[in-house]
């Protein structure tokens, strides 16, 4: 299926629009396609193809056949460390092309996408490949006369579902950890940015990945989605979105065929300035606590809460740091923040706005809509002030550039208050005290916590939450895991069989002594079984070490340690 070309910033660049599966693009089977949109002006771009059940069906078959091959087994973990440095290779290569894709689908700005996500996606490849040829198991010398080891072994057909706020990024943290452990997968990208996905199956296809070891059906959640989820031959699924989501996700699974589920879903992090906090720090790095993907990142510090001490000093410098940053075009040089990534998204902040000022929070700055000549999706930086536990804006995820600024005058206060969510993905604390930053990080109900700086994660790191913020843990080693099943060996080196005690019982068919009948025997010896005896005149009390003809007591002894269902009787 051929390409089509995309104007982007002066940038003629090629982007394939079909489904990606078997190492080929190819129309839906349906033949229907989607728009996608640019949301600096929220109009049309380019029309790609549209996955729905079917074609989910076609590439799980095509990933389970590779996944069963002997070639794909036996491909080995090298093979796929050169396939992951390979892809990074080319992305270094496609560079400006990534960024001017992530640009025009997501609203990001030239910095963000330039500086974090095509590096970050990068540098996730590169450090999954240098796993492929360490994924090791355990071996165990402890059992007497028994060699015991395990192996990780890959899951099979991984289903995974990327979201719409880092679509290169995500891409690159669920593909790299399934296929460096040697699984096969079929991913869906988010309808609303699809883009960067097609264009790395593109890069795929040229750096020579075995062909349907990774397969993107582009669709919808509700059917492309849903399909995944529920599907009977997906041995795992990933996914990144909505907690509701990741709840139906849930519920899919189980109902199908309880296929094993990671989720990485919301946050509403807490940001805690301390009174010896640095104030200039603290206000830099909050302000790329909201600023970060204006807004659109799960783990958004967008409730802060300052001491009281400090609170006038610290909204003062906050605000002026939030107002200076310049809305717009995301393409223009001078441009901080982007427009939001879609008219949904769009709606729903400026639902939450509403709603704050209805509950009687302060709009303190912002909460209007930036007009541009393009159109498109813009909202001013927003800070709330004298916002209320019970308030929504306090609890419920946003997903925009909404933060809520409240007071605490103690630390056990602070933490009832930051603690107080259903969710649990991250947090972070201001302070120069580190005794202070040691405890109140312990005592922080979240996967990942900061000290002195916000909104940082690394890919050689784990990612994840407690509570409702998801189950499972991105990047680092702990990723592997979840691609990864354990299977445990035992080797007889020599051990006696249950099988000859039971030959000997029924040859023999005695009572054998208690431990207390055994006292004055060696200590090797003191572990006994009892069996009623079939000839009740003729009672046996046998030594254990003479059970077994050429085996030493200390073996039966081991032996009988394992043998839970025997009793021993005075």
């Amino acid at each position: 299926m051929s390409s089509e070309t995309l104007e982007i910033s002066g940038k003629q660049i090629s982007l394939p629009t079909g489904l990606f599966i078997g190492g080929e693009f190819r129309k839906a089977q349906a033949g229907k396609t989607f728009p996608v949109e640019n949301p600096a002006t929220g109009k049309e771009i380019i029309q790609v193809q549209e996955g729905l059940p079917e074609d989910v069906d076609e590439a799980v078959r095509v990933a389970r056949k590779l996944f069963s091959s002997k070639e794909f087994q036996e491909y080995g973990a090298t093979n796929r460390a050169k396939c992951l440095h390979k892809l990074a290779d080319l992305m270094e290569e496609h560079f400006d092309e990534l960024v001017a894709i992530e640009m025009i689908d997501t609203g990001k700005t030239q910095l963000q996408a330039s500086t974090l996500d095509v590096p970050a996606s990068i540098g996730t490849l590169r450090y999954y490949a240098g796993w492929a040829d360490k994924i090791l198991g355990q071996s165990s010398f402890d059992i007497p006369k028994v060699f015991g080891y395990t192996k990780r072994e890959p899951v099979g057909v991984c289903g995974q579902i990327i979201p719409w706020n880092f679509p290169l990024l995500m891409f690159t943290w669920k593909i790299a950890p399934a296929f460096a452990t040697g699984n096969t997968v079929v991913i869906k990208s988010a309808e609303t940015t699809p883009l960067n996905a097609l264009k790395m199956c593109e890069l795929i296809q040229k750096a020579g990945f075995p062909k349907g070891s990774i397969n993107l059906v582009s669709g919808y959640g509700k059917t492309a989605g849903a399909a995944i989820a529920q599907h009977m031959d997906i041995d795992k699924v990933a996914f990144t979105g909505s907690t509701a989501t990741g709840r139906a996700i849930l519920r899919a699974a189980a109902n199908s065929n309880l296929k094993k589920v990671t989720l990485e879903l919301g946050g509403k992090s807490p940001n805690i300035v301390f009174p010896d906090a640095d104030i200039e720090q603290a206000v830099d790095w909050s302000v790329w606590g909201i600023h970060m993907n204006f807004g659109q990142t799960c783990h958004a510090g967008t409730r802060i809460y300052v001491h009281e001490d400090v609170y006038d000093k610290f909204l003062d410098a906050y605000t002026a740091k939030m107002k200076a940053i310049t809305v717009g075009d995301n393409f223009g040089k001078e441009t901080d923040q982007g427009p939001q990534n879609s008219k949904v998204q769009y709606e729903r902040i400026m639902g939450y706005i509403e709603k704050g000022k209805e509950e009687g929070a302060k709009l303190h700055l912002g909460g209007n809509k930036v007009e541009t000549q393009g159109g498109g999706y813009f909202i001013e930086p927003t800070i709330f002030t004298d916002v209320k536990p019970h308030m929504k804006i306090m609890r419920e995820e946003i997903f925009g550039p909404v933060v809520a600024v409240a007071k605490f005058t103690s630390e056990e206060e602070v933490l009832e208050l930051a603690n107080d969510t259903s969710y649990g993905l991250a947090a972070g604390i201001f302070t120069k005290d580190y005794e202070r930053a040691v405890r109140v990080t312990s005592a922080l109900k979240a996967g990942t916590t900061w000290v002195n700086l916000f909104n940082f994660v690394h890919w050689s790191l784990p990612f994840g939450g407690y509570k409702e913020s998801g189950i499972g843990r991105e990047c680092g080693d702990a990723a592997l895991e979840n691609y990864t099943e354990v299977k445990t060996v035992y080797w007889n080196m020599g051990m006696v069989g249950l099988q000859a005690l039971a030959a000997f019982v029924r040859r023999e068919n005695v009572l054998m002594c208690s431990t207390e009948r055994a006292a004055d025997w060696p200590e090797a010896s003191r572990s006994c079984i009892a069996l009623e005896s079939g000839r009740s005149s003729a009672v046996s009390h046998v030594r254990i070490d003479r059970l077994f003809a050429g085996a030493c007591a200390s073996d039966i002894h081991q032996l009988l340690s394992f043998i839970t269902f025997v009793t021993c009787v005075p």
